[in-house]
């Protein structure tokens, strides 16, 4: 990407970055939400051992995955329950924790997705937009013994207006046609949010549904274990046409007796 830029989590806004033709410059990035020190050192370490208790899978692009979660195709759209009894007995305090934060009132995960990453297996995962059918609109992932970058970027055409980059959360753009702007294209453009050890990232809105995630290989530099949580859609929740089967997903996904399926 030609034009790089860094999520400020003080602001809200993807900044670019230092030394390239888009400092200075910067553009509102809403849907974020990280939270750091979501557990402590002791936490992560026993939380890893508890997780590293179950047997990993070979996944793609040198990942290794265990998946709490029911067995989906989504281009069929069709899921299926057998061997899924929900998720580890060690997340419960995990997500009794998410629902103290704003913005996760409310979350009731039904699938968690661990993946563990390696710079001697070239770890990496491409940029990809979650599954909207069944997963809804809060995706929540935990950030475990290394520090890395998620990488945020948009495969459309158009352009991106930027304006000076902000002091605070509270500036706004001018709507004086004397403010100074600056349009780049879309694809070009690669927002970079660093997530520390021990954090929590939540994606909702334009980050959840228009901005792809990636996690590069040249971020992986030390054993990192991410676990990411999703809930239910619409569809399957109460009201929606699949309540039913969305209410006895739930119900087992919190029953917290799961083994990796």
């Amino acid at each position: 990407k030609a034009y790089r830029f860094l999520y400020c989590p003080d602001t809200g806004w993807a900044v670019g970055a230092e030394g390239s033709d888009c400092e200075g410059w910067a553009f509102p990035f809403p849907g974020v939400t990280l939270i750091e020190d979501f557990l402590t050192p002791q936490e992560e370490a026993e939380l890893v051992r508890l997780m590293d208790q179950d047997p990993w899978k070979l996944s793609q692009s040198g990942r290794r995955k265990q998946d709490y979660g029911p067995k989906v195709n989504f281009r069929k759209q069709k899921l299926k329950i057998a061997g899924f009894q929900g998720l580890p007995s060690f997340s419960r305090e995990v997500v009794r924790r998410m629902g103290i934060y704003p913005g996760l009132e409310g979350f009731q995960p039904v699938e968690q997705c661990n993946l563990d990453y390696s710079p001697e297996r070239g770890s990496a995962i491409d940029p990809h937009l979650d599954d909207t059918w069944l997963w809804g609109e809060r995706l929540v992932s935990l950030n475990l013994l290394s520090a890395t970058v998620v990488s945020m970027s948009r495969d459309v055409p158009g352009t991106l207006l930027l304006r000076s980059a902000p002091t605070t959360g509270l500036d706004v753009f001018s709507d004086s046609i004397a403010a100074p702007s600056k349009s780049v294209p879309c694809q070009e453009v690669e927002v970079a949010i660093a997530m520390p050890r021990c954090s929590l990232l939540v994606l909702t809105g334009a980050a959840r549904h228009q901005w792809a995630h990636a996690i590069h290989r040249r971020h992986i530099e030390a054993r990192r274990v991410c676990a990411t949580f999703r809930e239910l859609s619409a569809e399957f929740q109460p009201g929606g046409k699949q309540q039913e089967l969305g209410r006895e997903l739930l119900q087992m996904a919190l029953s917290f007796q799961g083994r990796p399926v």
